[in-house]
């Protein structure tokens, strides 16, 4: 298959383009770097021409209400719109478990947008909701981190999951038949969101006290039980969090 990784230079992006390839697919990365800007369209129509799958996991370079909830629609609609006249007959897109969950949350609202975009295009889709990834660790404990040098995390269940399986996971989405709904991925472990915290800033050695407080916010939003875990039905990664950060070491 011909298929087109929007945002393929990106985190998760490298890495879907590379698992593609093993498998023997022509995997394209599309990015502003290898000339496809998706908010001008530039490059936009030459990039899908006899394309049979894209995946979108382009990311909005602000979390601010306004210009991430343009990012999404402008990027999402210039795609969809190129795809259709390129006939391409797949788009998987990537999200957010609990997006529906806190509509208070700009960036999530913005997600959610996204996937009704993608539901009413007339286009063949598959959705995947994905749980907080493990590289995002350090940059979650910086946004909790109040005046007091305290990381305030909520005492709720938290279930992340290695960018490697994410990639992995979409992949094989990708090159099945499209679902036409979503599914939920999620890490194999899941943990109390601060006893997670607690213990995955020590093994960094970061000195920093984890403070588990209920109303801590989660970029922006106060966090319920269940907000960021899948409820029902999920399909799991491989890598615990503690192998898959042995492996990070020396990178």
């Amino acid at each position: 298959m011909k298929i087109v990784v929007i945002g393929g230079t990106g985190l998760i992006g490298t890495k879907l383009v590379a698992k593609l390839t093993e498998h023997g697919h022509e995997a394209v990365p599309a990015a502003p770097s290898t000339g496809v800007n998706t908010i001008t369209g530039e490059g936009l129509a030459d990039a899908l021409k006899g394309t049979d799958v894209v995946i979108d996991v382009a990311n909005s370079p602000s979390f601010e209400a306004g210009p991430v909830m343009e990012f999404f629609k402008t990027s999402t609609s210039n795609v969809l719109q190129a795809e259709d006249a390129a006939g391409v007959r797949h788009h998987v897109g990537i999200s957010i478990v609990g997006t529906e969950r806190m509509p208070d949350n700009a960036y999530f609202a913005a997600k959610l947008a996204q996937e009704e975009l993608i539901k009413s295009s007339g286009i063949a889709y598959s959705l995947v909701h994905a749980t907080q990834f493990f590289e995002f660790v350090g940059a979650i404990a910086d946004e909790g981190t109040w005046d007091d040098g305290k990381v305030h995390i909520a005492p709720v269940a938290w279930q992340p999951i290695a960018g490697e399986d994410v990639a992995k996971l979409l992949g094989r989405t990708a090159v099945g038949e499209p679902l036409n709904a979503r599914i939920d991925i999620a890490g194999p472990d899941e943990y109390r969101m601060d006893e997670f915290f607690r213990k995955a800033l020590v093994a960094r050695g970061d000195t920093r006290e984890v403070v588990a407080d209920e109303h801590a916010r989660y970029f922006g939003s106060e966090l319920t039980e269940r907000s960021l875990v899948p409820i029902g039905e999920a399909t799991l990664g491989e890598l615990h969090y503690d192998e898959w950060y042995a492996s990070q070491a020396g990178r």
